[in-house]
């Protein structure tokens, strides 16, 4: 740990202020206690404008990275939120600044530049955590107390999809077909989907994957598809996709003794995207009843089930949604800087992921299953 903020909070310096930055981690490093948001790095006049609009005159800025390095001393945790290409360069320049690191997912665009930073970062003694927010989805931690409880039996098949309807090309270096820009599905929804899956059951000894590109002008995958052999027997069926024009259900759990299925998206990005703050007392992360998803077995239970259509036919029992929890994530990175514990999800576990997101490009790029070392 370096310097200390007023009344002994820890003082951070946010890099990028596009869409992760300010949406994500800027709202939810104001909003932990014992973390102070010190410096946002935005060159971008109407991006400072934006965050004195919500975090006041006070707010400094740099116009470059290189400035926080120089003022290492003053800080204590730096929060990369900027392109997929710039992650390995600057966590590497953080971290030999002395400056514990928060990468925004991916951490890198190979396994083995996340296992080189993971290592730079055991040697100095330094926290390296990668921002895998969807970890604390509503969904996801309800799948999650299923089956630490036991409802679902063994689970044998588990589908995950985040697929959207956008017909026509937004433009930007996330649709980019340049490898160097670590565009495209597979890398952006898939770090979320492949993280979740190695949470829930394990290291993963095969995959398989499909991935397309549908849009017309479209340069990177944009309807993809992975399957995962874990080493505990269960299989995972991920989807996502840019060009679905009837979505599925969020996720599909099937297990030996009954299912749950689950449809629509946690809300907290759409709040975080309005405007919303988690607060104190409020009720942040909670899910109407209307979408909360249903467990049962039988034809009668499972069709239909986790949506409305099926909450009004009364088909399977309803199970109310855990509520979401994004604060967690740096309320868990606070009280690693302060009792120098493990963070909540390590450099080691996004090279894992890592493994898998290689292993499916190589899988749909040479049409063949992958073997990987669990």
């Amino acid at each position: 740990m370096t310097g200390t903020g007023t009344r002994g909070s820890l003082r951070v310096g946010l890099v990028g202020y596009g869409l992760a930055g300010s949406v994500f981690h800027a709202p939810l490093i104001a909003a932990t206690e014992g973390l102070a948001l010190d410096t946002i790095v935005t060159s971008d006049p109407e991006r400072r404008e934006q965050a004195r609009a919500e975090f006041g005159d006070d707010m400094r800025f740099a116009a470059s990275p290189d400035e926080l390095w120089k003022r290492a001393g003053e800080l204590d945790l730096i929060v990369i939120a900027s392109p997929n290409k710039t992650h390995v360069p600057l966590a590497t320049a953080a971290l030999k600044a002395g400056l514990p690191v928060v990468v925004d997912k991916p951490l890198a665009g190979t396994a083995a530049e996340a296992r080189e930073l993971a290592a730079l970062a055991d040697e100095r003694g330094l926290l390296l955590s990668v921002f895998q927010n969807r970890r604390w989805d509503d969904d996801f931690l309800t799948v999650q107390q299923l089956i630490a409880d036991g409802e679902l039996g063994k689970v044998q098949r588990f589908e995950s999809r985040f697929e959207r309807w956008r017909p026509q090309l937004k433009g930007g270096w996330r649709e980019s077909g340049d490898p160097q820009e670590i565009g495209g599905l597979l890398y952006d929804l898939g770090s979320h989907l492949v993280d979740q899956a190695l949470t829930l059951f394990g290291p993963v000894v095969r995959v398989y994957a499909e991935a397309d590109v549908r849009r017309p002008g479209a340069e990177t995958d944009d309807d993809t598809f992975i399957a995962l052999t874990h080493a505990s027997g269960v299989r995972s069926h991920l989807y996502m996709s840019a060009t679905t024009a009837q979505l599925g259900p969020r996720f599909r759990v099937l297990g030996s003794t009954a299912g749950y299925v689950k449809y629509g998206l946690d809300p907290q990005e759409a709040d975080l995207r309005d405007g919303k703050r988690p607060r104190n007392g409020s009720s942040w992360g909670v899910e109407p009843k209307s979408m909360w998803g249903r467990i049962g077995a039988g034809e009668s239970a499972l069709t239909g089930m986790g949506s409305p259509q099926g909450e009004a036919r009364g088909e399977g029992r309803p199970v109310e949604t855990v509520p979401g929890d994004y604060p967690a994530y740096y309320e868990g990175i606070a009280t690693a800087l302060r009792e120098g514990t493990p963070p909540l999800v390590t450099g080691h576990e996004a090279a894992a992921a890592l493994d898998v997101l290689e292993a499916a490009h190589r899988s749909a790029r040479e049409g063949i299953t992958v073997e990987v070392s669990a």
